[in-house]
């Protein structure tokens, strides 16, 4: 069974900084690409940074240069690096593992909170 487990959410305030992980078992990440995702109250869901197979990353406008996605596949894990936190970052973040074009697998979030 894979499972998708996040971990590292809470209440911050502005400026701060949280380190967000997704362990997956039950899957090996090696070879897939990955991307947390958030979702932010009354909104739909968003890209906010991917990382492929290789270690190439990618960002939206609003997150780059205040996040940092990486992955050790050693630990089958994947992390977000969230520095410089705006209540407008305030959501339910969630990792997930791209395995094909009609399959992937994701976690049930984490919720974080910015407070102004």
């Amino acid at each position: 069974q894979v499972q998708l487990v996040e971990s590292g959410g809470g209440l911050v305030q502005t400026g701060g900084s949280l380190k967000l992980s997704c362990a997956v078992s039950g899957f090996t990440i090696e070879g897939y690409a990955m991307a947390w995702y958030r979702q932010a109250p009354g909104k739909e869901r968003e890209l906010v940074a991917s990382i492929t197979s290789g270690g190439n990353t990618f960002y939206v406008d609003s997150t780059t240069g205040r996040f940092t996605i990486s992955r050790d596949n050693a630990k089958n894990t994947m992390y977000l690096v969230m520095s410089s936190l705006k209540p407008e970052d305030t959501a339910v973040y969630s990792c997930t593992v791209y395995v094909r074009s009609s399959l992937n697998y994701w976690g049930q979030g984490t919720r974080v909170t910015v407070s102004s």
